[in-house]
């Protein structure tokens, strides 16, 4: 377009903005022109989702799954522990047994599904053909074990399935035995005690028993009481007592019913059980804690140099409230004492006036309660072994003994019968070395008095 010079300035305006506008009206959205800038897309194609997402997705159904593993044990003869070994592994790689892992346990240790609250699930379905529930009465451990062989491989194999079985499946499980016959509940807890002892399972399952409506009709301390048992005859006390520590029970107590929580009651229960040695591991546990209390306690009234007659009315309270044995009690005033005394603050040549000097003084503290020659051979024991581990005063055990011996904590036959057979291995031929001479004496001393009556 030839602009005319001669037309004026607002009418070229006017027709710059109407062709400017006439230009960029086709391009801006409207209806018009939808069709236009509408974006390309892939009509009939199908968007795959990620397979983790269809699962998490996917309906929950047991049933299905316990029909599907069923199969695989169809033809399988009965007793084949093999056999059914191989078809749970191979059932693990087309079933999703760790979704339904709750379901598969359940199948395996009771012998079918399970309804909240513990029932099973009543669809005319009958039980697993391996199952714990499948051992025949009366029950054999030797029999329960290759079972538990077979939980063994399977967990080996699928090392996935053992976490939801000691935090779900057992627990869950465990909340219900009160629902079962006596012959079930045996059964159940022989199989726990083999997983536990094997390694397969945690002992932290067994706190599920602690619930009121197991505790309070004996059915948790029956069940704790099988487990214990078939822990202890796999392996060891040692070994149970680990196992109830790494599993966070604090106090086997809290099986018990509540009117029935004390240490008699405690200890009369497994004596009846063939369990001694479960009663004599808790007294010791429970002596532990109180142990510890005493010394600390002493430690503090010593460091506060508190009265002589303040300390040992605190160890007679002490003593009579927890019913500690005296040479428990002996070890406890010994060491409660001696670590009160600030050992770094003297020079090596002071060392050895300093230990009989405070020994000196602690010396009508510790004398009331050696009452008999088994406490004061227990005290001996106890300096013996204090003075090999703390090695700054090892050469004064000779000299402590006579302060003991001269202030009535120890009698001359006690250091006899120490020095002939009651000494600790902890350094004893050196002790005994260093003592030849006080009692060589002593028995001189002895045999004159004998001579003169």
């Amino acid at each position: 377009m030839i602009r005319d010079l001669s037309a004026p300035v607002n009418v070229w305006n006017t027709i710059y903005l109407s062709a400017r506008v006439a230009y960029i009206l086709p391009y801006r959205s409207g209806p018009a022109n939808t069709a236009v800038n509408a974006k390309p897309s892939l009509s009939g194609v199908r968007i795959k989702a990620r397979k983790g997402a269809v699962k998490a997705q996917a309906k929950h159904e047991p049933t299905i799954f316990r029909d599907q593993l069923y199969k695989y044990f169809e033809a399988v003869p009965p007793g084949d522990f093999d056999s059914f070994t191989n078809k749970l592994v191979a059932a693990g790689s087309t079933l999703e047994f760790l979704k339904y892992s709750d379901a598969l346990f359940e199948i395996l240790l009771v012998g079918g599904l399970l309804q909240p609250g513990g029932s099973f699930v009543d669809d005319g379905t009958p039980t697993s053909a391996f199952s714990i529930a499948n051992v025949q009465d009366p029950t054999s451990v030797d029999e329960i074990k290759k079972y538990v062989d077979v939980f063994n491989k399977l967990i080996r194999r699928y090392k996935y399935l053992q976490k939801p079985l000691e935090e779900s499946s057992l627990p869950t499980l465990l909340q219900y035995v009160h629902k079962w016959s006596p012959d079930q509940r045996e059964k159940f807890a022989i199989t726990i005690g083999l997983l536990i002892s094997q390694g397969l399972a945690s002992a932290s399952c067994l706190q599920s028993l602690t619930k009121d409506h197991l505790v309070k009709d004996d059915v948790s301390l029956n069940a704790v009481t099988i487990i214990f048992r078939t822990i202890i005859n796999d392996q060891s006390m040692e070994s149970l007592a680990s196992h109830v520590k790494r599993g966070g029970i604090k106090d086997i107590m809290l099986f018990f019913p509540p009117q029935r929580r004390d240490v008699k009651h405690l200890e009369a229960h497994f004596k009846g059980a063939g369990l001694n040695q479960v009663g004599e591991w808790y007294i010791k546990k429970q002596y532990a804690v109180v142990k510890d209390e005493i010394i600390k306690q002493l430690k503090e009234m010593g460091e506060q140099e508190a009265d002589k007659d303040d300390i040992i009315s605190y160890i007679k309270s002490a003593q009579s409230e927890n019913n500690l044995p005296e040479t428990e009690l002996i070890h406890c005033i010994w060491t409660g004492l001696v670590t009160s005394v600030d050992w770094a603050s003297a020079r090596p040549d002071q060392i050895d006036a300093l230990a009989l000097r405070e020994v000196t003084k602690f010396a009508p503290i510790i004398e009331p309660f050696c009452t008999s020659p088994k406490t004061e051979v227990a005290l001996i024991n106890v300096v013996q072994v204090y003075c090999y581990e703390d090695t700054r005063i090892i050469k004064s055990f000779p000299q402590l003994l006579k302060v003991l011996y001269n202030k009535d904590c120890v009698s001359d036959k006690a250091l006899i019968y120490w020095y002939q057979k009651g000494a600790k291995p902890q350094g004893k031929q050196h002790f005994l070395k260093a003592t030849e001479p006080l009692v060589k004496f002593l028995q001189e001393q002895d045999e004159s008095e004998e001579e003169e009556e």
